[in-house]
């Protein structure tokens, strides 16, 4: 069969499939405007991605058939949970507040502690998590896939093999691969900032704007370059968030989760059970005192509709979030940052123009409701 012939019948067959599963197709998916955002830099394959998409929505992929990836990470709210805490298997709530996907694949570390370098590596955590989905083991996901009719075509047109010869590196390959799809620029503030849109921006949106670059110290941590802005610094940083609630027992904390990882337990399976390890933030992957208490800087792209906010959910708002930031930067600096309630309030308006078109309307629909 010529090459042009069998590409125009996967072509057809991933279309009938999406409509099969009533999903939208990947080039729906691919039509997402990226003002504001930088390319990215690989591409994938359609087959492949929509083998991912499959994956996160199925329930069956946990222990007991109740919790798919898109159980936390719900397109309706920019594929966040608007949880204070994840909610695993069991109504089992995790330790960590759950991140935004959105544009995840620009991150230069995975999770709140930075724990995971990929998107790949990433994918099968959750699955082998005894508060998230609760499998034993990977041989146990496999074993779900290779003997579900439903990933028989899929698996085929994503790799050109039978399910029974699936691996965990198909899965996290594909489920990576859908999401890099998830991403979403084209704000009020990118059509301001990067196509002289002037009045896409409310008079109230430009002065946060200008407080944000300048006098309030925002973009120190939360970048805005010439070509593109992630609004974050893909670094790691302590706000004392939470840190109370261990400072008295740092030592026997830090020494335990050393004696962990000299026996090789699990960080994932540490980090995820117990609520004063996943304090510890960065120093749970490094080890390093300097690193007690850090997280990665999230993106504040469509900020305002992923609350509750920080590693662990405790503030509510963004005007909260915003009195949080102003004390950071008083302590950081050694200097009273001194801002008048209308400038707060300016600042929470242009956080609002920070939402993309498609992540408040996203043209994915949560299978899992």
């Amino acid at each position: 069969m010529p090459a042009k012939i069998r590409s125009t019948i996967t072509i057809v067959l991933i279309l009938a499939l999406s409509a099969a599963a009533n999903v939208p197709t990947l080039a729906e998916i691919g039509a997402q405007d990226k003002l504001g955002l930088p390319a990215v830099s690989q591409a994938d394959d359609a087959a492949k991605s929509t083998l991912g998409q499959q994956l996160f929505f199925d329930k069956k992929l946990s222990r007991d058939n109740t919790i798919s990836c898109a159980s936390c990470h719900q397109p309706e709210h920019a594929f966040s949970d608007a949880r204070k805490l994840a909610q695993g298997i069991n109504g089992q709530a995790g330790t960590r507040n759950t991140p935004s996907l959105i544009n995840a694949v620009f991150n230069q570390s995975q999770f709140w502690d930075g724990r995971r370098s990929t998107l790949e590596s990433q994918a099968a955590d959750p699955f082998l998590n005894a508060r998230e989905h609760g499998l034993p083991d990977a041989a146990a996901l496999l074993a779900k896939l290779r003997h579900d009719p439903a990933y028989r075509l899929p698996v085929q047109k994503a790799y050109g093999i039978a399910p029974n010869a699936l691996q965990l590196q198909h899965i996290t390959g594909a489920l990576a691969s859908f999401e890099r799809t998830l991403v979403a620029g084209n704000s009020a503030f990118d059509r301001y900032y990067y196509k002289n849109e002037k009045t896409s921006l409310t008079p109230a949106a430009q002065r946060g704007l200008q407080l944000f670059t300048g006098s309030a110290q925002c973009a120190t941590c939360h970048k805005i370059d010439k070509n593109d802005a992630l609004f974050t610094d893909n670094q790691f940083h302590g706000l004392g968030v939470g840190f109370k609630k261990i400072e008295a027992r740092l030592p026997q904390l830090t020494q335990r989760l050393v004696r962990a990882q000299e026996q090789n337990n699990s960080l994932d399976q540490a980090v995820l059970s117990e609520e004063d390890i996943a304090e510890l933030g960065r120093f749970a992957v490094t080890l390093n005192p300097a690193d007690i208490g850090k997280f990665r800087t999230p993106s504040l792209r469509n900020v305002a509709l992923t609350a509750p906010y920080m590693h662990d959910g405790s503030v509510a708002t963004l005007a909260e979030a915003v009195e949080l930031e102003i004390y950071y930067r008083s302590a950081e600096s050694q200097k009273p940052l001194i801002l008048t309630p209308l400038e707060k309030a300016d600042l929470v308006e242009f956080l609002k123009a920070l939402t993309s078109p498609t992540a408040q309307k996203s043209p994915i629909q949560n299978q899992n409701q």
